[in-house]
Formats: C-alpha cells, sequence, structure tokens
C-alpha cells in the first residue's frame, strides 16, 4: 500500500511518527495524523489551515489531554506515584515500563525500532487507500489521508477538531472540493 503513497502523503506519516517520538508518547495515533496533516504541505494542510485549524493549537490540546490523565486522577486523590511504587513491590521494579517489540532487521542490516501505530491510525491509512479507489486515484496523497482521518472519525483527533468546534463533515466537503479531478 506505501508504494502509492505520495512524496508528500510519505511526509505526513513521517512527521506523524517523528511527533510521537517529540512528545515521547508510546504510540502514533489519529491525533499524531491530525497534527503531521496541519503542519505538512499537501492539499490536506491547505483544506486544515483554510479551515481555520491551527497546528499550534492541535498540539497544545495533545499534549493538555496527555497531561489530562494524571491530573484527572490526582485531583480525586489518586497519588500515581504510590499506585506505581505498590505494583512494582508487587511485580517488580519496571513492571509498568514500556516493553518495546525487538528490533527488526531490515534487508540491509541496520536496526530499526519504530513505534507502533495505533489500530485507529492503522484503519486512517487503511481508510485513505478506500478513499484514494473510490475517487479513481491511483495515488495516496495527504487529501486521501485526510479524507480516511475524517471518515475514521472516532480517534483523539477528531475529538480535538470537534471539540475546537470543526464539523468533520464540512471538513470532509471542503476536502472533496479540493481533490483534484482524475485525468
Amino acid at each position: 500500500m506505501f508504494e502509492r503513497f505520495t512524496d508528500k502523503a510519505r511526509a505526513v506519516v513521517k512527521q506523524a511518527t517523528s511527533l510521537g517520538e517529540q512528545l515521547h508518547t508510546k504510540h502514533i495515533g489519529t491525533e499524531h495524523l491530525l497534527l503531521a496533516m496541519a503542519t505538512t504541505p499537501g492539499i490536506a494542510n491547505d483544506v486544515l489551515t483554510g479551515a481555520g485549524v491551527e497546528a499550534a493549537r492541535v498540539r497544545q490540546d495533545m499534549e493538555t489531554f496527555y497531561r489530562g490523565d494524571a491530573e484527572a486522577l490526582e485531583a480525586i486523590g489518586i497519588d500515581l506515584d504510590a499506585v506505581r511504587a505498590k505494583i512494582e513491590e508487587t511485580f517488580g521494579p519496571g513492571a509498568l515500563d514500556f516493553d518495546p517489540p525487538p528490533a527488526k532487521k531490515s534487508w540491509f542490516r541496520r536496526t530499526v525500532n519504530h513505534t507502533p501505530f495505533t489500530p485507529r491510525a492503522k484503519k486512517v491509512l487503511e481508510l485513505s487507500l478506500r478513499e484514494a479507489i473510490a475517487l479513481k486515484h491511483n495515488y495516496i496523497g495527504t487529501e486521501h489521508i485526510l479524507l480516511g482521518f475524517l471518515r475514521e472519525g472516532a480517534g483523539l483527533g477528531a475529538k480535538i477538531l470537534t471539540d475546537q468546534g470543526f464539523d468533520l463533515r464540512q471538513l470532509r466537503e471542503l476536502t472533496l472540493a479540493a481533490v483534484p479531478a482524475k485525468t
């Protein structure tokens, strides 16, 4: 499937992965794809910025969401450090640490580690292929990733947009209007 991705679409996926590393997340989710589309040149970026989506605000909302879990638990009296200590006392030190999958060897013998995509983010990429096929395009561009993202519509990325007041159906219509006609 990735052989169909345009250079700009590949740049979105690479940027999403880079953002996951920058934000120290253990996954690449729909929120990373959204922020990558909002910061990487292409039709998706044009549609999002034209509709008023601001990359800085998306990133801020992501960071707030990530911090919010710990703060919400603290607000109801749950001390995460005490919970961690008890779990490590019971199951051993590092019991809650992320255990990355073993490194894979590529064909040129370089070790490759990667942050996994969430099932929803994988679904967005799968839907981008379906969107391209439905439009009779033989490539997958940033516009198809955005259409797949909007069609999936249930991840954190979609929540960020709807919480900011954006209508996903309206964004889909704007995206379809921006898609080049098949030649």
